[in-house]
């Protein structure tokens, strides 16, 4: 059996967890098992690197960013191997080049094209635990590139499909997928099983246990994930194509502060302007979520959309230069909060529940968007951990079923 075991950057933090999740892999190992091991960079290193970037220059070329970036798996994947070594069994770390894990040329947000495994075949031939540097490929022109934040799991889930593995593991610092931020909603309890589509809006939504990008990847090749905590020994939150055994109508609550609202008001009420102010968007890779288009009036109409934190003022640039209006209006003390679950699809009312639950607690509705297993509302940052809490208690998410 071939498995592939992806821990983050917390299960890595120091030399204590390093052999924690050591000896976890050499269980496996021990059972006869080919182990394939995906690492992110140790604890908050990088955020040091973050850091120690801006200090030198506050806009750095996402080039030399993605260069800077690739020294934390490095690091992490290094010290695995010394310390699988000491413990008596062969490992090999492995990064990018090695591999080697193709992607596109965008740096800092590559998407992966192709993973030659002959490398890691041949190593784990050798009854080596192959240990791969996560979040980080090599483009065209034999630059690094990264995969975005939390692309070790993307990195971990391409690598399983590649080798065709039996098993893919995600450990993190909690037990599973949980019906909201345990941290935020006390009464938050950890779901079983939940869907890839589910899944893939909790990534997409803030959820912040896996990357968006692994979930459409794990369900593309029919990758089943399994998601535990690298602390204990609990069974995780398994991530499959049909979960009917919850049969839970709303699954969880998710929120993501890192969002801005952007609104340009007076554009020309005219067929072609929301084209041309999403293609120039869309032209320097920036990323919109929710958008709202009033009814046109004298001759002009306003266009509200959504985007993260970190591209909102580089959007509000890009629209100056592209088109004409009366003004534009930036807001990123904005967070959006979601209820996600396959059974809305035929439930009726559910998104009127949610917004009883905000109405009781006399919080404001900015924007409001939805798809089959999604209703997502914009509002005041202040507010996202009472709108949790109100939503998950109206639809009662912690008893258990």
């Amino acid at each position: 059996m071939l498995v592939v075991k992806k821990f983050g950057g917390t299960s890595v933090a120091n030399k204590e967890r390093i052999y924690n999740v050591a000896e976890r892999c050499i269980e496996e190992y021990k059972k006869g098992n080919d182990v394939v091991v995906v690492l992110s960079a140790m604890g908050k290193y990088t955020d040091e690197l973050i850091a120690m970037a801006k200090d030198i220059n506050e806009n750095p070329p996402k080039r030399e960013m993605d260069m800077l970036f690739t020294i934390g798996e490095q690091m992490s994947v290094a010290l695995m191997a010394m310390a699988m070594n000491k413990l008596g069994v062969p490992a090999v770390s492995l990064n990018a080049f090695q591999v080697a894990m193709h992607t596109t040329s965008t740096y800092s947000n590559a998407r992966l094209k192709r993973i030659d495994s002959d490398r890691i075949r041949s190593e784990l031939e050798q009854r080596k635990i192959v240990i791969v540097t996560g979040f980080q490929g090599i483009n065209k022109f034999d630059d690094y590139t990264t995969l975005g934040r939390g692309g070790s799991d993307t990195t971990a889930v391409a690598l399983a499909a590649a080798l065709h593995a039996d098993k893919c593991e995600i450990y993190t610092d909690v037990d599973g997928v949980y019906t909201a931020d345990p941290r935020k909603v006390k009464n938050a309890r950890k779901l079983d099983v939940v869907t890839y589509d589910e899944m893939l809006e909790f990534a997409t939504l803030g959820a912040g246990v896996l990357h968006n990008r692994s979930v459409e990847l794990a369900k593309k090749y029919g990758v089943q994930l399994v998601v535990r905590s690298s602390l204990n020994t609990n069974e995780g939150t398994i991530v499959k194509e049909d979960a009917k055994m919850e049969k839970m109508i709303v699954s969880g609550v998710a929120a993501d502060t890192d969002a801005a609202r952007v609104a340009v008001i007076g554009l020309k009420d005219e067929p072609g302007v929301a084209f041309k102010l999403f293609n120039a968007l869309a032209q320097k890779n920036i990323n919109i979520d929710m958008i709202l288009q009033s009814v046109g009036r004298a001759g002009t109409k306003d266009i509200t959309f959504t985007c993260s934190d970190e591209d909102a003022d580089e959007a509000a640039k890009i629209i100056s230069e592209a088109m004409k209006f009366e003004d534009i209006n930036v807001n990123k003390e904005v967070s959006k909060v979601s209820i996600v679950g396959a059974g809305m699809q035929s439930n009726a009312g559910v998104a009127a529940k949610m917004f009883e639950a905000l109405y009781d607690e006399n919080i404001n509705i900015r924007m409001i968007s939805t798809s089959e297993i999604r209703v997502t509302v914009l509002i005041d940052e202040k507010n996202t951990e009472r709108a949790m809490n109100a939503i998950h208690d109206k639809f009662n998410l912690g008893e258990e079923r």
